[in-house]
């Protein structure tokens, strides 16, 4: 019985169909331009009309809303474009003051005519002509003041999602140099591995297996939990431990409590290519060693690797990860991250702090 009523509350789908034709509609100019003037002048007959008449005050108010629109229309789409908006404040202002000059005399003769047969209702719109100017004024500076505050508004709205556009790119791009750069340093290490008939090579295929179902499947998303990031991690460094031997220390620590955090996909692993090809990778014993330490929402994490005292010059573009990297912390946590790089001379430390509940 739940079930069935709980299905009837749903909209039907040509309910729905016809809510969306309707917001279609009244999304065009024409169509909530037209339906402001209408509650105008409605709001104005149901003011005036119990005092002056309801036909006599619509009339009137069709009248006086006729050359409002004239005056607002002719001030939004050709004074406000080709003179405020070019900074040209002087000449806006002399022919705002213009336009008001021709529009009210035009107004008094449309009512004054109205009033042929009327001499004293004539003789009001003569008396009124101060309040007609001051009026008109008061509806063209409002209009002035929304045309800034919509066009400011769409400016804004079109901003951020050019902007979201382009770090959408970038980070496809910085992405895809991540993913394949990280491929082709494992296989060549399985490669060498299976020239040699190593037991550790099926072992490899099982990690990088894990990995690649890791990158392919679950980095799609502008942010994945943190405790698929650390365990990717550590199958990374599992598979180095197996490549590399006895004679290079590798300690991976995590402290606090990872649980319901988000963080940016592959963040950490350029850091940890670069360890390891340009630090463990040079020597004949090394280490590295990596922590990480989660407070609620703040992660830091440190790497520090041994280097050689002279490092090999055979390593080209060695710098195309850290580069990536920093590009997508500045894109995904603008001024929520701290990078701090040493580089001593028999080891190389980067220490990483990360907001992670900035999205």
């Amino acid at each position: 019985m739940t079930q069935r009523n709980t299905i009837e509350s749903l909209p039907s789908p040509p309910l729905k169909g016809l809510f969306d034709r309707v917001y279609q509609f009244m999304s065009h100019r024409v169509v909530y331009h037209s339906l402001f003037w209408a509650v105008y002048i409605l709001i104005m007959v149901l003011w005036q009309g119990q005092a002056d008449g309801y036909f006599y005050t619509f009339t009137n108010q069709l009248i006086k809303s006729v050359f409002y629109g004239i005056a607002v229309y002719f001030n939004i789409y050709y004074l406000i474009p080709n003179y405020l908006s070019q900074t040209r404040f002087a000449t806006y202002s002399a022919l705002l003051i213009l336009l008001v000059v021709i529009i009210v005399p035009l107004l008094m003769i449309s009512l004054y005519i109205r009033f042929l047969h009327d001499p004293e209702a004539q003789q009001r719109v003569i008396d009124s002509q101060m309040q007609f100017f001051l009026m008109t004024f008061i509806i063209l500076g409002i209009s002035t003041i929304l045309k800034i505050i919509t066009d400011w508004i769409r400016h804004q709205t079109v901003k951020r999602e050019l902007e979201r556009q382009t770090m959408r790119s970038e980070l496809r791009f910085l992405k895809s140099q991540i993913n394949p750069h990280f491929l082709f340093n494992t296989l060549n290490n399985l490669y060498a591995l299976t020239l040699k008939k190593s037991d550790k090579a099926p072992e490899i295929v099982l990690k990088l297996s894990e990995m690649m179902r890791y990158m392919l499947y679950e980095c799609n998303e502008r942010r994945v939990p943190l405790r698929k990031e650390v365990n990717y991690l550590s199958n990374y460094l599992d598979l180095e431990r197996l490549r590399q031997g006895k004679n290079m220390k590798i300690d991976f620590t995590l402290n606090g409590n990872v649980g319901n955090q988000k963080i940016a996909p592959l963040m950490f692993i350029p850091f940890l290519e670069n360890s390891f090809k340009h630090g463990l990778n040079q020597v004949a014993e090394g280490f590295v060693h990596i922590h990480i330490d989660v407070q609620d929402y703040e992660l830091e994490m440190s790497i520090e690797n041994s280097k050689p005292a002279i490092p090999k010059m055979n390593h080209r573009s060695g710098g195309i990860g850290l580069q990536n990297v920093q590009r997508r912390l500045d894109l995904l946590y603008p001024e929520q991250y701290e990078l701090k790089i040493d580089n001593q001379p028999e080891k190389y430390i980067v220490h990483l702090k990360i907001n992670l509940d900035h999205d």
